[in-house]
């Protein structure tokens, strides 16, 4: 029981300090949204803050672990909860009790989870490891890899639909972390129910319009 609680735990920590790095990557990509000079600019600049100041380097690394960790520990649960399930009800009625995107945040997580080994691959490998050109600061141009992607259909639908699974995952785990970590207060539980899902609308529609916008500012004659 200890276990599996501090599982849980582990899992409500790590999604949150997930969500607050989706805030703040959900900042720096909102400058994708002005004029194209100085958007290629002030995105390279951002790009080069986050992949070389110190402070940043060490978030990135719990980042990293806190993806580990999170994707691990939603499987490890998920396969004890089917166990637990199959020796289960002679009549199942979790589909009436729960909404749909609750039962199968396994599922959701699994086309997240495919989304960051994609998204990882094309821009922070290549920033870190490939040969991008620089613009005029000197700085690596990330931004002209970034509007290439945007511009490619696939790509477009395969981010729109991960963002959102994204959605649908955060509509559950966020106040599910709260509850998880007992900080959940009567008086303040519609604050933190409503406020859970301003979150996620807001995180979900920023980072589907941004992309969307890309693609009709530089690809579309």
């Amino acid at each position: 029981m200890n276990t599996t609680l501090a599982r849980k735990n582990l899992m409500a920590l790590t999604g949150l300090f997930l969500c607050l790095f989706l805030v703040v990557h959900l900042v720096g990509n909102l400058q994708l949204l002005l004029p194209p000079e100085k958007a290629a600019v002030q995105f390279n600049l951002y790009s080069k803050f986050m992949t070389s100041n110190f402070f940043i380097k060490v978030i990135s690394y719990l980042l990293y672990a806190s993806i580990v960790l999170h994707a691990v520990y939603a499987l490890v649960i998920t396969v004890k909860n089917r166990q637990a399930a199959c020796g289960g009800y002679a009549y199942d009625r979790r589909g009436t009790a729960s909404p749909w995107y609750s039962r199968y945040m396994g599922i959701l997580g699994t086309v997240i989870l495919l989304f960051l080994v994609v998204h990882m691959k094309d821009f922070w490998f290549e920033y870190k490891f490939g040969s991008l050109p620089l613009d005029r600061e000197g700085n690596k141009d990330l931004f002209s890899i970034v509007v290439e992607s945007f511009g490619q259909l696939w790509y477009l639908g395969f981010y729109t639909v991960a963002f959102i699974a994204l959605g649908y995952h955060l509509l559950h785990g966020v106040h599910s972390a709260f509850k998880t970590l007992g900080i959940y207060p009567r008086k303040l539980s519609n604050f933190l129910y409503y406020s859970g899902i301003g979150l996620t609308l807001i995180l979900t529609v920023g980072f589907i319009v941004i992309p969307i916008f890309v693609f009709f500012k530089y690809h579309m004659p």
